[in-house]
C-alpha cells in the first residue's frame, strides 16, 4: 500500500512539472509568406540590377527549394499567400485543372501553402474562374469580409482558420480591400460585397481569441491600410499584408501589432521567426530573403510543370510583332505607350477619341523586338473594348477635368490648348478633334477598356451612358494594330498643353 501511495505521489509531482514546464514553455514559429506573385511562375531578370548580366530571381521551382530547406531545419513552420497570384503572364489565359491560370494554384499547392487570400487580381478573369482555382487548392481560402448579398462566401472562401503549428493554436482571419470596386472590372463584382475590414476583423479576433493563442490577419489591402487596422483592433498579433508591392525588410511594429510583406513577383519569401511564452510572442526576426537564381536546382514536381507550361507558351508569345524604334516609359503625364495603347483601341474600334487609364498599362518597355509576350505583359487584363458616345460639351469638360484633376489617363484623337483664369480655373482657347475644331453640338464615338467605362466617373468626370461591348479584348485589339506595323516610333500624338 505504501508502494503504491509513493507511485502515486511521485506520478502527481511529475504532472505537475510538466504542466508548470508547458506553461512557461518557449515555443517556436517560422511564418513564410508571399504576396502579389503576379504569375510570375519562372524565373525574370532582376530589373534593378544595374550592372550586366542582370541575375535572374524568382520563380516556383526556387521558391519550392527554399521553403523545402527551411522546413529541414525548423520544427514548425506556416507558409501563406496574401493574393494577387493571378495577372501578369500568358499562364494566367492557359486552362489547368478547369480554371485558367489554374496551374499557379497547382503549383502554389504542391509547395505547400497552408492558407491565401485572394487580391483583386485573382478576379480579373471571372468570380467563377475564382471559385475553380480556389477548388484546385488543396488549401483554403480566407476572406472574412467578402460576401454575396445573402452574406454567404461566394468564391470557394471562409472567413478564418484554425489550425496548430509547434503547439501553438493559430487563427488566420482573411481581408480584402475595401476598394475593391475600384480595383476590378464591375461586371466581375456583381453581387459581391466588401464588409469594413477593421469592424469585420474584430468581430472574427473577439471569436477566435478564446480558441486560439495567436491571431493573425492574412491581408490584401495594402501596408497603410495594414497600419490603420493595427490600430483600429485589440487582440490581434500579426498583419501578413499584400497589395501595395512594399519590401518589408523588417517587420513594422504598429501598436504592439508586427506587418510584413515581401514587395512582389516572387522576387522574395518572407521570413518571420516568433517564439511565444505565456499566452504572447515573446520575440522575433523578420526578414526578407531573396530567391536569386544560383544554380540548377534538382528537378521537382513544381519545375517539372513550370518548365512544360513555359515551353508551351514560348512557342505562342515568343513570335515577334513589330520593331519598336525608342523605349516605351510610362509616366504620370502624357507619354508615347500611353498615347499609342489609346489611339490603338481609338483605330480598332473605329472611333474619333480614345483613353486609356494609366494604371492599366503594367510595364515599361526598352527599344528593340516587340514580342507578343512582352505586349500581353504591357496589357495582362481581360477587358473588353467597348465604345460609348459623348457630345462635344461632354469632350470640352473632360479636357478641363484631365487638366484640373489629374485622374491618370492618356487621350487620343483629341488635343487642346489650355490656359487658368484669373480665379484659377481652366478654360481652353482651342480643341481639336481628328484635326478638326471641337463641334460642342456634334456626338463622337468614343473608345476604351469596360474597365475604364465602368470607372468612367472617375476618370473622366462624367458617367457613361449605352456603352456597346465590341468581341474582341483590349490586348487582341492593340495586337491587331501592332501586327499591322513593321515599326513603331514612339511619340505623343495628340499633345494637351497649355498655351503660351
Amino acid at each position: 500500500m505504501r508502494t503504491f501511495i509513493m507511485k502515486s505521489i511521485r506520478a502527481l509531482l511529475l504532472a505537475c512539472m510538466a504542466a508548470g514546464a508547458s506553461v512557461g514553455q518557449v515555443r517556436t514559429l517560422t511564418i513564410l509568406h508571399t504576396n502579389d506573385i503576379h504569375a510570375s511562375f519562372v524565373p525574370h531578370e532582376a530589373f534593378w540590377v544595374k550592372t550586366a548580366p542582370r541575375p535572374f530571381v524568382g520563380g516556383f521551382a526556387e521558391l519550392r527549394f527554399i521553403v523545402d530547406s527551411i522546413r529541414a531545419t525548423k520544427h514548425a513552420t506556416l507558409l501563406l499567400d496574401a493574393g494577387d497570384v493571378m495577372t501578369g503572364n500568358p499562364v494566367t489565359e492557359m486552362v489547368y485543372g478547369g480554371a485558367k491560370g489554374g496551374a499557379l494554384l497547382a503549383m502554389m499547392d504542391s509547395t505547400g501553402y497552408d492558407i491565401w487570400c485572394p487580391g483583386n487580381h485573382d478576379f480579373d478573369v471571372s468570380q467563377e474562374n475564382l471559385r475553380a482555382l480556389s477548388r484546385i487548392a488543396n488549401f483554403p481560402t480566407v476572406c472574412a469580409n467578402l460576401v454575396d448579398t445573402l452574406g454567404r462566401y461566394p468564391v470557394g472562401n471562409v472567413p478564418y482558420v484554425i489550425l496548430e503549428r509547434g503547439g501553438i493554436r493559430l487563427g488566420v482571419i482573411g481581408l480584402i480591400s475595401q476598394e475593391l470596386y475600384d480595383l476590378v472590372n464591375q461586371n466581375n463584382l456583381v453581387g459581391l460585397r466588401v464588409l469594413p475590414p477593421a469592424e469585420t476583423a474584430q468581430k472574427y479576433i473577439d471569436e477566435l481569441k478564446p480558441k486560439t493563442d495567436i491571431v493573425i490577419a492574412l491581408t490584401h489591402e495594402g501596408v497603410e491600410e495594414d497600419s490603420r487596422l493595427a490600430a483600429a483592433v485589440h487582440g490581434l498579433a500579426l498583419i501578413v499584408g499584400g497589395h501595395s508591392h512594399t519590401r518589408l525588410p523588417h517587420p513594422k511594429l504598429v501598436e504592439g501589432v508586427l506587418i510584413v510583406q515581401a514587395g512582389s513577383n516572387l522576387e522574395n519569401l518572407g521570413v518571420l521567426d516568433i517564439a511565444f511564452e505565456g499566452g504572447r510572442i515573446t520575440s522575433y526576426d523578420g526578414r526578407l530573403l531573396p530567391l536569386w537564381i544560383r544554380e540548377k536546382r534538382p528537378p521537382s514536381p513544381v519545375s517539372v510543370l513550370a518548365d512544360s507550361l513555359q515551353e508551351e507558351i514560348n512557342r505562342d508569345f515568343d513570335q515577334v510583332l513589330c520593331t519598336l524604334r525608342g523605349d516605351w516609359m510610362r509616366s504620370e503625364g502624357q507619354n508615347a505607350i500611353g498615347t499609342f495603347l489609346a489611339d490603338a483601341q481609338r483605330e480598332a474600334a473605329g472611333a474619333d477619341v480614345g483613353f486609356m487609364n494609366n494604371g492599366g498599362i503594367r510595364r515599361d518597355v526598352a527599344a528593340g523586338p516587340l514580342t507578343k509576350k512582352t505586349l500581353f505583359e504591357i496589357l495582362p487584363f481581360r477587358n473588353i473594348l467597348t465604345t460609348f458616345q459623348l457630345t462635344g460639351r461632354e469632350l470640352r469638360n473632360i479636357m478641363i477635368y484631365n487638366v484640373e484633376k489629374k485622374p491618370g489617363i492618356q487621350i487620343a484623337g483629341m488635343s487642346g490648348r489650355w490656359r487658368k483664369r484669373p480665379d484659377g480655373s481652366v478654360e481652353f482657347a482651342s480643341i481639336e478633334v481628328g484635326g478638326k475644331p471641337l463641334d460642342e453640338g456634334r456626338s463622337y464615338a468614343c473608345a476604351a477598356s469596360d474597365f475604364f467605362v465602368g470607372e468612367g466617373k472617375k476618370y473622366l468626370g462624367v458617367e457613361i451612358r449605352l456603352p456597346v461591348y465590341l468581341k474582341p479584348t483590349v490586348f487582341d485589339a492593340v495586337e491587331g494594330i501592332v501586327r499591322a506595323r513593321k515599326e513603331i516610333v514612339p511619340r505623343v500624338t495628340d499633345v494637351i498643353a497649355q498655351a503660351d
